[in-house]
């Protein structure tokens, strides 16, 4: 997190710096529409023009992204012509003279290398061509170059040099945020598949058992946990984003559950009470069934008397929350705070630590599991979940194949 607030910090300083030298540069007395002095205005159209060049680029540094910023990037500047390349190639070019794209490639070496900022003269055969100097400003993330941001101009300027640097490392930190996106996608990935693989042998073994079972003494009623079982599983194992709805979340659980019950029968009992209007709340992939999960198993675990998990979704305003409670063995708060913490195996808590880690990376800190237990007085788990998130919705539904 400070890696993040000095990179903020990097960037907001360079586009002030920016916008004094811009509102210098070409400041007017008329149409400020009320926003103060000359400078003043153009550090706002600085800014304004920034953040239309950051979107882009917190995708990466690819041909796609170099076309899109590059026009802001040069009106940053105010120069002549500006182009964003890689380690091999030119990936935009925006202003004038792009024939000297080669010649700015061939240039590049030492820059590249080294990581140091240059300026030189352009050689130039055309008659109508105006650009006589390059500026290249190096693009680095984490110490290592990933290209570079050039600045052409009719003649050589030290202002010039100056303000490409900054802007550079202003386009440095939005291509680190870009990394640190792609590095929490990886990361949730990453976590999914481990979720997956947490899905217990046995209830897929124990499942299969019943079904099989109910084959011959009642081959409608195998029939219908077969379906309940692919579905359970095809939801579990599916590729189509990061995110669900609530209701597509507790359809699997529903799915999950009929299978439990055909195990157990009248030793468990199962109450749902969900609010319709936080059915459409997005939420992290497979988040609610491994504490669904997690409850059966405390639930049923060491006991011969029936017990009764309870799912509950209600509207929260700004939030949905979810309940689960289960009124099995239990757990040490103590062991389950190391197990939060990853001190211990997660053996005894199916899931929690995954999910509570994936809350808080997608919501926040203050949005992680909220566990209350002791030993023999069962487990009630509660999460919240911001019904409006950035960045977080739906796929859609799992396409049918």
């Amino acid at each position: 997190m400070s890696g993040f607030l000095a990179g903020l910090s990097v960037a907001v300083l360079p586009l002030l710096a920016a916008g004094f030298w811009l509102g210098r540069r070409t400041a007017r007395p008329e149409n400020l529409g009320g926003l103060g002095t000359p400078v003043e205005h153009a550090t706002f159209e600085t800014l304004h023009t920034a953040s239309l060049a950051a979107p882009p680029l917190r995708a990466g540094l690819t041909g796609e992204t170099a076309r899109k910023s590059a026009r802001r990037l040069r009106t940053l500047l105010g120069t002549d012509a500006l182009c964003l390349t890689d380690q091999d190639t030119v990936l935009a070019w925006d202003g004038l003279g792009e024939h000297h794209r080669t010649e700015i490639m061939e240039r590049l070496g030492s820059p590249l290398e080294t990581g140091r900022g240059e300026a030189f003269r352009l050689k130039c055969d055309e008659p109508d061509c105006s650009l006589r100097w390059a500026v290249v400003a190096p693009l680095t993330v984490d110490d290592r170059v990933h290209g570079a941001l050039v600045a052409c101009a009719p003649r050589e300027s030290a202002v010039l040099v100056r303000a490409a640097g900054e802007v550079a490392r202003w386009v440095s930190v939005q291509l680190e945020l870009a990394d640190l996106d792609q590095s929490r996608t990886r990361l949730i990935e990453a976590e999914i598949k481990a979720l997956r693989a947490q899905i217990s042998p046995h209830f897929i073994f124990n499942s299969l058992a019943v079904i099989a079972s109910f084959v011959r003494t009642d081959p409608e009623r195998a029939r219908e946990l077969l379906l309940e079982f692919a579905d359970f599983t095809r939801y579990s194992f599916r590729r189509h984003g990061d995110f669900t709805t609530l209701a597509d979340e507790l359809h699997a659980i529903d799915h999950y559950l009929a299978l439990v019950r055909a195990r157990f029968g009248d030793r468990l009992s199962v109450t749902l009470q969900i609010a319709p209007e936080v059915l459409p709340v997005a939420l992290p992939f497979l988040c609610l069934q491994p504490l669904v999960e997690n409850a059966v198993k405390h639930g049923l675990e060491g006991k011969t008397d029936k017990s009764h998990i309870s799912i509950t979704a209600q509207d929260a305003g700004a939030e949905a929350l979810v309940v689960i409670e289960d009124n099995g063995t239990g757990m040490d708060p103590d062991r389950l705070r190391r197990i939060l913490a990853g001190e211990v195996s997660p053996s005894g808590g199916i899931g929690l630590s995954n999910v509570d880690d994936r809350l808080r990376q997608v919501y926040g800190d203050e949005y992680g599991l909220v566990i209350e237990t002791a030993v023999g007085a069962g487990m009630k788990i509660t999460a919240r979940l911001p019904k409006y998130q950035p960045g977080v919705h739906s796929a859609g539904p799992l396409p049918r194949e």
